[in-house]
């Protein structure tokens, strides 16, 4: 089994294989228990979409890693692939500017410790 960072540059390999753009890898390590990190990457197409996946899904299984699940492929647009303590989001860049993961898990990021300090006041 991998270490988080070996995984991590693992799926980035397979994403720029297949030509993903805008790779952006978030650490989630201090903000949930479920994963450590976050990589969300645009594709230009729904085909494209699918073929990252199942690269990212070859190429993890190929290194010994289990994957947990697949989901959005039937409409393409965006695909989340679960390898436990990596998440892998690949979508469009109209789905990627409207959900805006990366804003939003910074937003929770910089207000963590602000809630820890309010914990510890009361």
């Amino acid at each position: 089994m991998l270490t988080t960072e070996k995984k991590t540059k693992a799926v980035i390999a397979a994403l720029e294989d297949i030509k993903a753009n805008d790779i952006t890898v978030i650490d989630t390590s201090k903000l949930s228990s479920m994963f450590e990190r976050m990589i969300i990457a645009s594709a230009n197409s729904t085909r494209q979409t699918k073929a990252i996946a199942d690269n990212v899904v070859t190429k993890l299984k190929g290194l010994g890693e289990h994957v947990y699940g697949r989901e959005g492929e039937d409409s393409g647009e965006w695909i989340l692939v679960d390898l436990g303590e990596v998440l892998v989001h690949i979508m469009q860049p109209a789905i990627r500017d409207y959900y805006n993961l990366e804003e939003l898990w910074s937003k929770a990021q910089a207000a963590r410790p602000k809630l820890a300090k309010a914990k510890e006041k009361a």
